[in-house]
């Protein structure tokens, strides 16, 4: 029988820790978690439900660009060609055609495509309802296969996204094609012309080969086939097919692309500032770099740099000069420029002596990460830019997840995720891992993944690492977070798993004391996170379970009678909680499960509620509670569980009411 009544106050704090024995944590840390999911160690105090995620767009990122129609008597059949696509539908895919009612899927054996002159002729399973239009827009609707977003960037308000061969402006409301070349304002230059050649004039910048455009008056949209000569503003345009009719003198040529290979993994993006307004640095990999400079069709390709650029992965803004990582070769505009590559005026480049694995700009230095070493670009300009190590030992081994947070930079290293600072004081030993205390999760969410993307969420301090696997759905999509709790150092890293943020590529961006977090997968959709209570509209699994503390003595029994629970809710919310006693053992007799609901009534908030209704406004939510427990053992647990759309809410503590029995 029980003798005495006692209590045992548990905080939440600590985070996910896997590096311990069962009994071990639950002496060490009590308040911390043997499983922590999609609850997040709060700067705040406690463990905290994550926020959802929802649609920054409601339109699909379109997975072919925007082609159009390539000529308007196409008639009513079952046969249509489009002109500026860059990459070829397949059979069963779905679209639509402005101006034309109904929905058409493409027929087997019905794509032939053209990927010299960007055009593809179709064959539909039912015939057309009316003839399309010369040039006008058509819009996949579903596509069989699925096509990665390689690539996503927060601008100012909005953000940059990377399908195939193409780039958009994603706006909450809109969609616009950005990989659009601005070429001034460019006219037919003389009447009566016809053929494969074009003579136009107006020109700021030389057409590529592969550019798309289109001429006012005349049918068919016109490819590109030979990178163009410009002298004085004019050029004379080698064109395919030739041209349907003769354009009348000074007919506005309107540019619908330029183009782009569409076979990239990652697009990576840098935002900089030389001249009072922001622009934006794009590479992929493959392509010519480009600069956005954030308006509607502003695309500017990097055709005067030299070959190194070229397939350039990594791009950033250093000491005013933008600079491009490829392979083992750091390439570099002259001071204030974004496309000057003159060497008389400051632009240059420097061998690493190794691939480059990522480029971060810290402390007014540039750090340079290859696999298996860290650099550091020091100086103002190319009079005295000098080249250091930080460690010949370790480096970076995904490109990905390298972030700035707390005063230091967070990488992922052979051996876990390592803080810059740590490594650069300790060198390549394990004492500058952070993420040790997970180490087996950590180990394993590595091998399950394929791929990783990471953000920072400055706000709540926070790093973010997600993974992405083809064969993985988005329920079992795996990522962890981490909450530094202090300006610098690992040992204050509290962390927790993440489940069902299917992220493939992701960025971030603090900007005017508002965060946008952003993210996209093969799905073709933009996500915004830390926005809403679910994962667009699937509810948020949670878990929290607490290690078995021996409370004071892991060989007497306690006989559990009371339970006080405070919370910290952003609304009303229920969840269960359960006792689990002496490791869930076979044999070992369970308390039932408690469902807590913090709802005192109906809970109005002003502007949501009408007055009179049966909501009552000075009902408030249940932050403390007070429970009854049934149970006896040696060693418990405390488990949470959620399943729903409630909004997030914070587990503070707990103290537990249990009397004294017999020593084992």
């Amino acid at each position: 029988m029980a003798t005495t009544r006692q209590s045992y106050p548990i905080e939440f704090k600590g985070g996910l820790i896997t590096n311990m024995s069962p009994l071990q944590q639950g002496i060490n840390a009590p308040g911390s978690a043997r499983v922590l999911r999609n609850f997040e160690p709060s700067v705040k105090g406690g463990y905290r439900r994550i926020e959802g995620y929802d649609k920054y767009n409601s339109s699909i990122i379109p997975p072919y660009g925007q082609p159009v129609v390539h000529g308007g008597s196409q008639g009513t059949t079952t046969g249509l060609v489009l002109g500026n696509i860059h990459k070829s539908p397949e059979v069963g895919d779905t679209l639509t055609i402005a101006g034309v009612s109904g929905t058409y899927t493409i027929a087997s054996g019905g794509v032939t495509f053209d990927t010299t002159n960007n055009r593809v002729t179709l064959t539909f399973t039912t015939a057309k309802a009316s003839q399309p239009a010369n040039a006008a827009a058509v819009t996949f609707t579903s596509t069989v296969t699925d096509h990665l977003i390689t690539g996503v960037g927060v601008f100012i308000d909005h953000v940059v996204v990377s399908r195939n061969a193409d780039l958009f402006k994603v706006a909450s409301s809109s969609m616009v094609h950005i990989n659009v070349p601005d070429y001034g304002t460019v006219l037919v230059n003389g009447a009566s012309e016809s053929g494969t050649t074009l003579a136009v004039d107006g020109l700021t910048a030389s057409p590529q080969v592969g550019d798309v455009f289109k001429i006012a008056g005349i049918d068919l949209v016109y490819t590109v086939t030979a990178d163009a000569t410009v002298s004085s503003g004019g050029s004379d345009l080698a064109i395919n097919p030739a041209l349907a009719s003769s354009p009348a003198d000074n007919a506005v040529i309107t540019f619908l692309s330029t183009a782009r290979d569409g076979l990239v993994t990652k697009t990576r993006m840098a935002r900089f500032n030389f001249s009072g307004s922001e622009k934006m640095s794009i590479v992929d990999g493959i392509n010519i770099p480009v600069v956005y400079d954030g308006n509607t069709f502003k695309f500017t390709r990097l055709d005067d740099g030299p070959t190194d650029i070229i397939g350039a992965e990594f791009t950033v803004s250093f000491k005013n000069h933008l600079f491009f990582g490829n392979s083992d070769i750091l390439a570099f505009t002259a001071p204030y420029t974004d496309n000057d590559f003159t060497a008389a005026a400051g632009s240059g480049t420097i061998s690493v002596g190794a691939a480059i694995t990522g480029l971060v700009v810290f402390r007014e230095q540039l750090i340079i990460f290859t696999e298996s070493s860290i650099l550091q670009l020091v100086g103002n300009t190319i009079g005295d830019f000098q080249l250091k190590p930080i460690t010949l030992d370790i480096g970076c081994v995904d490109k990905d997840t390298i972030q700035e947070i707390g005063g230091d930079v967070m990488f992922l290293g052979p051996d876990g995720l390592r803080l810059l600072s740590a490594t650069d004081r300790i060198g390549d030993f394990g004492l500058a891992v952070v993420s040790k205390t997970i180490q087996s999760e950590f180990s394993n969410f590595l091998t399950t993944n394929t791929s990783f993307s990471s953000v920072v969420i400055r706000e709540k301090s926070q790093y973010r690492i997600f993974g992405y696997n083809t064969n993985t759905t988005q329920e079992n999509a795996k990522g962890i977070l981490g909450t530094q709790f202090s300006g610098q150092g690992g040992a204050d890293m509290a962390w927790a798993e993440l489940r069902g943020i299917r992220a493939y590529t992701s960025s971030g961006r603090f900007f005017q004391n508002a965060e946008t977090i952003v993210f996209a997968n093969e799905d073709g959709y933009l996500y915004q996170m830390e926005d809403g209570n679910s994962f667009d509209g699937t509810s948020i699994q949670t878990t929290l379970a607490t290690p078995y503390t021996p409370i004071n003595d892991a060989g007497i029994r306690k006989t559990f009678y009371k339970a006080n629970l405070f919370t910290d809710p952003q609304g009303s919310v229920s969840f269960d909680m359960s006792l689990k006693l002496d490791f869930d053992q076979k044999g070992t007799v369970q308390p039932a499960n408690i469902v807590f609901d913090n709802n005192t009534g109906e809970v109005a908030f002003y502007g949501a509620a009408s007055y009179g209704s049966t909501a009552v406004f000075s009902n408030k939510l249940l932050t403390l509670f007070d429970t009854q427990l049934i149970g006896s053992g040696f060693t418990a647990s405390i488990q949470f569980e959620s399943d729903s759309t409630d909004p997030p809410f914070s587990l503070d503590a707990v103290t537990l009411e249990f009397g004294i029995n017999t020593r084992r």
